[in-house]
Order: structure tokens, then sequence, then C-alpha cells
């Protein structure tokens, strides 16, 4: 089982995540901001993977540093991934009613964010959506993978989850085991 675990104490916050990436999609989310704990439950339900996320961040301040730090945790994990066997690319299409998230993920040890979603209202609950591109950078740039998405609809809320699930699944497809694929790259074993 590839299971990662992360915990970062920072002044800020203290993040313990734990994910498998071989999970069943069970997942135990309390990140103290519960629009956001719903977007991490969409992605770990429908990607499949096993997801555990403690957080206790300065919500006085705002959510930033939660939703930041979450998204650096979730990217370390994904940075112990072997990049050998996997299928290495991942894509999904969702739609949820009015909406549509369409994301694509390379983990093919480069991080780059591509994005379109630009937000219609302030919030969500408690979640700025803001913080949802830069919780994406945050996977991306410490996790060593490109992350591209597109994001059509009127509904902010059905956007966004959509988004997520999407992650999920082009993550899910992306880390499947492939025997036949050995070092996913031309340049061979690469160590991040």
């Amino acid at each position: 089982m590839r299971v990662y675990e992360v915990a970062r104490e920072t002044l800020e916050t203290s993040v313990y995540l734990k994910i498998n990436i071989d999970g069943v999609g069970k997942y135990k989310i309390d990140t103290g901001i519960g629009f956001f704990d719903h977007l991490l439950s969409s992605f770990a339900k429908h990607g499949c993977f096993d997801l555990i996320v403690k957080v206790k961040g300065d919500l006085d301040v705002d959510d930033h540093h939660t939703v930041e730090d979450v998204g650096i945790c979730l990217g370390l994990a994904l940075s112990k991934i072997e990049r050998k066997n996997i299928f290495r690319f991942g894509w999904a299409i969702v739609p949820m009613d009015e909406a549509r998230a369409t994301v694509s993920i390379d983990l093919g040890g480069r991080s780059y964010l591509v994005s379109n979603y630009i937000p219609k209202r302030e919030y969500l609950g408690s979640l700025s959506t803001e913080n949802i591109n830069h919780f994406f950078q945050s996977v991306a740039s410490y996790g060593f993978l490109n992350i591209h998405y597109e994001v059509i609809g009127e509904n902010e809320h059905h956007k966004v989850e959509a988004l997520f699930k999407a992650f999920g699944l082009a993550l899910d497809m992306a880390t499947k085991i492939d025997e036949r694929k050995g070092v996913v790259s031309t340049k061979g074993d690469v160590k991040l």
C-alpha cells in the first residue's frame, strides 16, 4: 500500500495529513473550514483515496494559512509517490448541474499550474474563493506535478466541487500501477 504521512508545524498552523493512494475513499477531515472539509472529502471519495486531515490554524486571522498549508502537505505527500510503474498522466471531466470542471495532471516531476478559474463570489461558507487557485498552486509546487484545469458554470459551489472531484479522479488515474511502464520518462530515473 502506498501510504504517506506529513506533519507540518508553523507559528500559523499545525497540519497532519495521511493519504493512502490505494484506498477506497474513506476520509476524516477537520480543517476548521466547513466548505474546505467538504471539498477535500469529495476529492478523497471520488479519487478512492483514504485521507485524514487534521488542522489547527489561525482562523482568527483568516483561512489563507490553513488552505495553503493543507495544499503544501498534500503536495509533500504526493511528492513521495515513486514515479515508476505508474500511469503518470491523468484527466477527468466532471459535470455538476450547470457547471463542468476539466482537470489534467502530470506526475512527471515538474511543478506548474494552469487555471482559468476566476471566482464570482468572495466566499463559499467561510472559505475564501481566492484560495482555491492558491491551494492547487501549493499542491503543484510541493508535489512536483503539473495541474491544468478549466471550470465553467454559474453556481460557485457546483464549479468548485466539480473541480475537486475531477482532481481526485485525475490523480487516481495518474497513480494507477502499470508494470509495463517502468520509469515513466525518457530522461531516465530522475530523483526529485
